[in-house]
């Protein structure tokens, strides 16, 4: 049947792989519009680097936590409007004008931003970028599953999450390349051009989706890109398929009328589905990946780690980790399944955050005591909070930073787990401090569990990249009903951002008011309730065709007794 599955093995990631001597022009047609994917996942990455050295230019930036999380996340607030345009403007005009349209946004945004005179005009180059990935985030997997052969669209959807993984790793190479380059932060955020002009290129030589050619009566066309895609003794069984399935979609559509959101809702299959599809990227944006993807080299240094280019250096390392844990999931996601992968990525996800939660709470309560000889004997003098305290010997490390955004910690020299000085935060006491031979703190503190920290967040990226990271993409491509394939990736999309946007402007305010440990703590709660929603609600889409899809979700809401297997319990009448 049209965009069916048939059961995955082995043989499917090994097919896969043979693409590209068997039928390149799939794999062309995959990674041109994977290169929508490499675009989201360059932004999330390069800001938590450029993050460092737009501090040190724009000094309000670094004393206002809003406006640095209003850098990050004004991108997020774009995407939610590029998703929710991008559902329409997919269904309307096609996936292949949509990913171009998302390209110049993109190539716009960059330019803004890399020429940006103030944090204002960062602003709004951010906006522009957040337009554009939100679009690309929808169309780019919507466009590589309706043209990949249905045997290997798990696998080949997963190459989008890929790419999203590499361009994450990409921008902490770009980061660390542009450290010591006049501009730095400009170059790394003006990068982020090139590749939407290489897309915009390759994407006009590339054609439109098959089933969307298929959907607006363009048969002929649609049936030469399907010559293509499948071997010759596949591909008449699915040009029939696919037209009976259109054929079906168009009269459903004539009786019901044009699609609107009550439309959606009454229909149990799409309602479920959207149930499923929403939770999902809910829960994947709850337990913290974008925290840990935008602030990875703040985080870094909430650890203990001072320097800006080993904060950048250390998270190339969970970068790197993030893409090998997508090439994992293009293995796995064929042969062990979407749901049981997700499964098993968040209760990997609940052990790291316990292991982050406690090594932040040791970091925090075993900070170095501050010295009241090393901090007066400064030139640039102490920390106003400190001067001012009635018992300057309880003061520790942790307590002068979070004394005042004026504040920084200057580590003894000797070692930097002795007590250290309390000072006032400016350029001429951080360079005095530095020569010294010193270490400047501003964000945390010194600390011998710092390492902790490091391979918490590497078993957190390891676990959620090759479950979490894709299942969600994969599940919201194949999940709904062509008609309604569009509208609701979109809906889906939007989830995702408006989800994304929410942990990404509370994050760093939630580690100052309740601290880095708890806030870790919180994601783990959220990602208990996200094992629970997966068992109970969302449907194992592995090997099953769209349409018998959408007949599981019409005869149950809720698989309650989740240990039984699906197939069998959709012949009781356990639905809820």
């Amino acid at each position: 049947m049209e965009g069916g599955i048939p059961e995955a093995d082995i043989s499917a990631f090994r097919e896969c792989l043979g693409l590209s001597r068997k039928n390149p022009y799939v794999l062309r047609l995959a990674f041109s519009a994977g290169i929508g994917g490499l675009l989201f996942g360059y932004d999330t990455g390069v800001i938590s680097g450029a993050l460092l050295y737009i501090r040190d230019d724009f000094k309000d930036v670094d004393r206002k936590t809003w406006l640095q999380e209003a850098i990050v996340s004004t991108a997020l607030a774009g995407a939610i409007v590029g998703a929710s345009v991008g559902g329409w403007m997919n269904d309307r005009f096609g996936r292949k004008v949509s990913i171009l349209v998302a390209d110049a946004l993109f190539f716009i945004g960059a330019v803004i931003m890399a020429a940006a005179p103030s944090a204002a005009v960062l602003i709004v180059g951010r906006i522009f970028v957040g337009l554009g990935v939100g679009m690309a985030s929808m169309a780019s997997p919507l466009y590589i599953s309706e043209a990949s052969p249905t045997r290997v669209r798990g696998a080949l959807v997963s190459l989008n999450s890929f790419l999203i993984t590499g361009g994450q790793f990409l921008s902490y190479l770009i980061n660390l390349a542009f450290t010591k380059a006049p501009g730095t932060w400009r170059w790394m955020l003006g990068v982020a051009a090139l590749p939407a002009v290489i897309q915009i290129v390759l994407m006009f030589f590339l054609p439109e989706s098959p089933r969307w050619l298929y959907r607006k009566g363009r048969g002929d066309e649609g049936e030469i890109i399907l010559r293509k895609i499948y071997q010759p003794e596949d591909v008449e069984a699915e040009i029939y398929a696919l037209k009976e399935s259109v054929a079906l979609e168009l009269k459903e559509a004539e009786s019901t009328g044009n699609i609107s959101i009550v439309t959606l809702f009454k229909t149990k299959s799409v309602r479920r589905g959207l149930y499923a599809g929403m939770g999902l990227q809910i829960f994947q944006q709850f337990v913290g990946i974008n925290t840990v993807m935008y602030y990875s080299p703040t985080i870094v240094q909430l650890a203990g780690f001072a320097s800006n280019q080993t904060a950048l250096l250390l998270s190339l390392i969970t970068a790197g980790l993030n893409a090998f844990g997508s090439i994992l999931s293009i293995y796995f996601i064929d042969k062990t399944g979407r749901k049981k992968l997700a499964l098993i990525s968040l209760c990997g996800v609940v052990l790291s955050l316990i292991l982050l939660t406690v090594t932040f709470r040791q970091t925090e309560t075993h900070s170095p005591f501050i010295s009241k000889v090393e901090s007066y004997h400064f030139n640039n003098g102490t920390c106003p909070g400190y001067g001012k305290a009635v018992d300057q010997s309880q003061w520790d490390c942790m307590k002068c930073l979070k004394a005042s955004p004026e504040c920084g910690f200057c580590a003894d020299g000797s070692d930097k787990l002795l007590p250290g000085a309390c000072l006032a935060m400016n350029d001429n006491t951080k360079n005095e401090c530095h020569d010294g031979q010193r270490a400047w703190y501003t964000r945390g503190c010194p600390s011998k569990f710092g390492w902790l920290a490091l391979v918490g967040l590497g078993l957190y990226i390891i676990f959620f990249s090759p479950g979490m990271g894709t299942v969600p993409w994969v599940v919201n491509s194949e999940i709904y009903p062509l008609r309604y394939r569009g509208i609701c990736g979109g809906i889906a999309s939007t989830t995702v951002w408006v989800s994304n946007l929410i942990v990404t402007q509370t994050f760093l305010t939630l580690t100052e008011a309740i601290g880095t440990a708890w806030t870790f703590m919180l994601f783990g709660c959220v990602a208990v309730v996200a094992i629970v929603f997966v068992l109970i609600c969302v449907p194992e889409t592995k090997g099953v065709p769209m349409e018998e899809v959408e007949e599981m979700l019409n005869q149950r809401a809720m698989h309650l007794r989740f240990w039984e297997k699906e197939s069998a319990a959709r012949k009781g009448n356990g639905g809820v």
